[in-house]
């Protein structure tokens, strides 16, 4: 059984602002009912700020709570203010959401973000409606069961940092039902932390190359190391030759059937530069 925050609960058994606008002056939808979970949000705006918004959803209470503290978290904002809230802090006002409920919250940043697209370029809501559908058949679909694009992954992993395959059907349900589409999910993970992790090389000078590996070793290394009695003293950096001495053992290393070396050169390449060569002194 899930454990559900006193705020999920509230808003699932007192939703706010259910129901529809007429006369709208944005309407956003995520999900489908082909998929399980659908919404559809509606809202009223003036002179840049949402005076009000409404919804209709059909779901898990999951889904009726994001939607229901989504709407409450829009009214009386700027519109700008208003696009740059996201899925994690929809789940964050609900003090949190089982990992397996997050796409609830995805849904609703979805739909949010629907309404609010090309918002400001276009009067007729039947204009936009036709142009996101055309936008959307362009789009790649990765899980034909749930519908779920490639786009929305990136946003996925972007967002909230996600790591593995199940970290992205939690939030989006993609590879949730046939699972034929998990090597496809995988692909599209290495592919962003390979494209992420070759901007931040880029991106760092020397000084801070230097600087990061000296913390990832003090932050992250050094206290796993400790744990069983090693250590690690950091001797020497020449480009991307990093020279340690090292003692004990560490349990991170067990567990994943590393060397002491090879745990310290994994840590670095992953978080600070894939070119990274350890040697012992």
């Amino acid at each position: 059984m899930w454990d559900y925050s006193d705020k999920v609960i509230d808003h699932y058994r007192n939703p706010r602002n259910v129901g529809k606008i007429d006369n709208a002056d944005a309407i956003g939808e995520a999900g489908s009912l082909a998929c399980g979970d659908s919404l559809k949000i509606y809202l009223k705006i003036k002179d840049g700020i949402v005076t009000d918004a409404k919804f209709q959803t059909f779901g898990c209470g999951s889904a009726v709570a994001s939607s229901s503290i989504l709407t409450e978290m829009i009214i009386g904002k700027s519109v700008e203010d208003v696009k740059k809230i996201t899925n994690k802090d929809i789940a964050d006002q609900l003090d949190g959401l089982p990992p397996e409920k997050m796409h609830c919250s995805v849904m609703g940043y979805e739909a949010l973000e629907d309404a609010l697209k090309n918002f400001d370029d276009y009067t007729d809501l039947e204009d936009i409606r036709n142009e996101e559908a055309t936008n959307k058949k362009s789009e790649k679909i990765v899980c034909q069961c749930f519908g779920v694009t490639e786009n929305v992954i990136w946003d996925a992993l972007k967002l909230n940092g996600l790591k593995t395959v199940e970290e992205v059907t939690n939030y989006t349900k993609a590879g949730g039902a046939c699972g034929k589409c998990k090597g496809l999910i995988q692909d599209i993970i290495d592919t962003y932390y390979k494209k992420e992790n070759e901007k931040n090389e880029s991106a760092l000078t020397p000084a801070q190359k230097i600087l990061k590996i000296n913390n990832v070793i003090e932050k992250q290394i050094s206290p796993e190391l400790r744990k069983d009695g090693g250590d690690i003293t950091l001797v020497d950096i020449d480009g991307n030759k990093v020279m340690v001495k090292l003692r004990g053992k560490c349990s991170g290393c067990k567990n994943s059937h590393l060397t002491l070396k090879a745990f310290v050169e994994t840590t670095l390449r992953d978080t600070v530069d894939k070119n990274i060569e350890v040697v012992e002194v």
